[in-house]
């Protein structure tokens, strides 16, 4: 899969909040959406991807572009066009940069509502229970201010649970 940004391939997913799309990012790109751009010189393919007819693409050009202090950035901004929803798709993500992932134990980006599974036994603090190895956590909720985090039922008790202790289901 390519990357929609520069067009390399061994392109992973990545989300593009609020509206949880997901679209394929090289691991140069993902690097640089989640610590912020550095490398100048890489952006220049935002020259291009601006320019898609994907909305979720588009805002993501837009946000890194927004990030990026060169000339180039900023006049290329003044004149793309995005249409009203995607602008307040893309403006809604402003300081969302990077986009907290919540990713499973084998770096699958988990979604919220989705199923996992435990990959370990776990002792619930506080319930007087564990938690075992096996058990499907369905419709988990994410932290929003934790990518290491989400909350799902267990035995009927909601708890918090580590993503290093999880597989996507």
């Amino acid at each position: 899969m390519a990357c929609v940004l520069c067009g390399a391939e061994d392109a992973r997913g990545i989300v593009v909040a609020p509206k949880d799309i997901e679209v394929p990012v090289c691991d140069t790109c993902r690097v640089g959406i989640e610590t912020g751009p550095q490398d100048v010189p890489h952006w220049q393919c935002l020259n291009e991807a601006i320019w898609s007819e994907d909305a979720a693409t588009k805002v993501l050009a837009w946000r890194l572009l927004n990030t990026l202090d060169a000339l180039w950035a900023k006049e290329l901004l003044e004149i793309a066009y995005l249409e009203p929803d995607d602008l307040d798709w893309a403006q809604a993500g402003v300081g969302a940069l990077p986009d907290l992932l919540h990713r499973d134990s084998n770096g699958v980006v988990l979604a919220q509502g989705d199923t996992v599974v435990l990959i370990k036994d776990l002792t619930v603090k506080g319930a007087g229970f564990t938690a075992k190895r096996g058990t499907a956590v369905r419709g988990i909720s994410l932290v929003a201010d934790n990518a290491e985090h989400i909350e799902g039922r267990v035995e009927g008790q909601r708890i918090v649970i580590l993503t290093q202790f999880v597989k996507k289901s």
